[in-house]
């Protein structure tokens, strides 16, 4: 059972940023108000990034109108005003909020169970807060609005929609001077441009939003990612299943799925009759594993699925590749005995880490997150995978913090983070422990002594969702994908007609090699067909006039290194043979 999130900033929120983006976070609001009298807060916190400020305007404000809230967000740190902290009894706080009309405010108020509300309040400007800020507006020195977009109040569609008003604010100005820098570059590889701009995927508006369409060229790069999928997970004695798209509701229930997590499921019904969209795909590995009576000597069992989903997800959440309605996942599921687990465990960490190298992802935050206040099981099961999750990724020698409480009702689990190119921090790769669902499903296997046993089940991803992946790796390579997984891997480009039955050969022999290459025949320029393979980050190019023709040579070009000389034909071919086969990250 995976969730779909967005990377994190390397520049992410720290208890010591906090208190300065909620300062600037109330600047933010101050001006708004200077600005804008009739404007009215909502809610303005600290996020990783930096801040944001929900606020219902009077009038359309846009990105234009930044640089003039900036400039008066200037003056009012300027002005130095103290950050003073005062407190109301909350009848007090609300009779006051009703009267300025702050709705917003007054409603989180009516909210608070507490007998006293706090305010803060600098210079003119007093704002319902509980902090914390720093001393003064005069120590947030380096803060840069960045961008407006539209929010519902409370997350609620039903509600009012606001206009947000993002900013982020750091301790000193090269520290966001390098943050911008890191997001001018995140602008440059957003996969959202690159997709479209490389022929890779779109999403259409008439299709309906979060449904992705891979054009040809993006359906050859899933194509070889789902074939490296399929041949590490057979080498890694995974069997391979496949399961419907929809099953009884019945099961849903079974599985806790309906009661819990209803709201994010397609439901609907046949024949009088309710059926449920698969958003995970375990309770069709679990039905699976029921048909027949297993033994201890058939597990552990490994079932693999390249298991498409789908989610009822809200349209404000969704984000190109990385945050869609339908999306496949590398899902497995083990079914294995407690003795079984700690070898199990370390198996998939060291799979997890060979298949993320593979790809070119090389550092790692690793978490375990340990028994939450409600669950099910026992405690002393808890303790005991607890620990074998921590043995076994000291035993890797992998850094781990352990975030307390944070596990999944049914388990602990460990959850790999990937941190790209320009050091953001990607969710990927999870391994769940479940002592629930077994249960709930009367799985058992007969032990050595002919008792019926529950196995215990291992839910893990490697790269989690196949669209926030190869997402990721668009941002990464910056649309540059390594030579394996390029889709067009040779142009060949002939200078004359005269030429161009030789290109047809060479482009013959490079698809009988397993090259994905392609003939640019066009009536162009040279240099214009060369240029236009570099613009669709085709790794190599072969040009071919007489001189190459005569020695059944090509003239071969890289998009990283420009020209590399004329080379025999079939050592050329033979380069790129090897980047594919090794998987070569050039």
């Amino acid at each position: 059972m995976t969730r779909q999130q967005t990377a994190h900033s390397p520049a992410a929120a720290t208890n010591d940023l906090e208190p300065l983006r909620h300062s600037a976070a109330h600047i933010l609001a101050q001006a708004v108000r200077r600005l804008w009298p009739a404007a009215k807060l909502a809610i303005g916190p600290p996020i990783d990034e930096g801040f944001y400020y929900d606020i219902e305007f009077p009038v359309p404000v846009t990105d234009e109108d930044l640089p003039k809230i900036e400039a008066e967000m200037q003056k009012i740190i300027a002005e130095d005003h103290a950050f003073t902290q005062s407190f109301a009894p909350r009848a007090q706080a609300l009779q006051r909020l009703e009267q300025a009309q702050d709705r917003f405010k007054a409603e989180i108020v009516r909210g608070l169970k507490d007998p006293e509300v706090s305010f803060f309040t600098d210079g003119e400007f007093t704002d319902l807060c509980a902090g914390p800020h720093v001393a003064s507006t005069g120590a947030v020195k380096a803060v840069k609005l960045l961008s407006v977009a539209g929010a519902y109040w409370r997350g609620d569609e039903h509600n009012p929609q606001l206009t947000r008003i993002y900013g982020t604010a750091f301790s000193t100005q090269q520290e966001l001077d390098e943050f911008l820098k890191v997001r001018e570059e995140a602008k440059r590889r957003d996969h959202r441009k690159l997709g479209p701009a490389l022929g890779l995927f779109t999403i259409l508006d008439q299709a309906g939003p979060g449904l992705v369409f891979y054009l040809p060229k993006g359906a050859l790069v899933r194509q070889t990612i789902e074939q490296y999928l399929r041949e590490q997970h057979a080498a890694h004695g995974y069997l391979p299943v496949a399961t419907p798209h929809l099953l009884r509701a019945d099961v849903w229930q079974r599985s806790g799925h309906y009661d819990y997590y209803k709201e994010h499921m397609y439901i609907f019904k046949i024949e009088n009759q309710e059926f449920g969209v698969k958003p995970m795909n375990c309770p069709g590995h679990i039905l699976i594993y029921e048909t027949g009576l297993r033994s201890y000597r058939e597990l552990p069992l490994r079932f693999f699925e390249l298991g498409t989903v789908y989610r009822n997800e809200k349209s404000g959440v969704l984000h190109g590749l990385l945050r869609v309605r339908g999306f496949t996942q590398d899902d497995a599921h083990i079914f294995c005995r407690p003795s079984q687990l700690e070898a199990e465990i370390r198996g998939v960490v060291d799979f997890i880490l060979a298949v993320m190298r593979d790809f070119g992802f090389t550092a790692f935050d690793v978490a375990v997150s340990t028994r939450p206040t409600e669950f099910l099981g026992e405690p002393a099961q808890w303790d005991q995978a607890e620990q074998i999750l921590q043995r076994v990724l000291t035993a890797a020698q992998l850094p781990f913090t352990v975030q307390a409480g944070e596990g999944a009702f049914y388990g602990p689990k460990i959850d790999v983070k990937v941190k790209d190119a320009l050091g953001r921090v990607w969710q990927c790769a999870t391994v769940q422990l479940d002592f629930v669902l077994p249960k709930r499903f009367n799985l058992t296997y007969v032990e050595e002594d002919g008792r019926p046993v529950p196995p215990v089940m291992i839910h893990r991803a490697i790269l989690g969702s196949l669209e926030r992946f190869f997402g990721m790796l668009l941002e990464q390579y910056a649309g540059a994908l390594p030579t394996w997984l390029a889709p067009v891997q040779l142009v060949v480009i002939p200078i004359a007609e005269a030429h161009q039955a030789y290109a047809r050969e060479l482009v013959a022999q490079a698809k009988a090699l397993g090259v994905r290459a392609e003939l640019d025949d066009r009536n162009e320029r040279m240099q214009a067909k060369i240029r236009d393979a570099q613009m669709q980050k085709v790794p190599y190019m072969f040009v071919v006039g007489n001189r190459e023709q005569a020695a059944q040579a090509v003239a071969v070009r890289t998009r990283a290194g420009g020209d590399q000389g004329v080379q025999p034909a079939a050592a050329a071919l033979a380069t790129i043979q090897q980047a594919m086969t090794t998987r070569r990250l050039d």
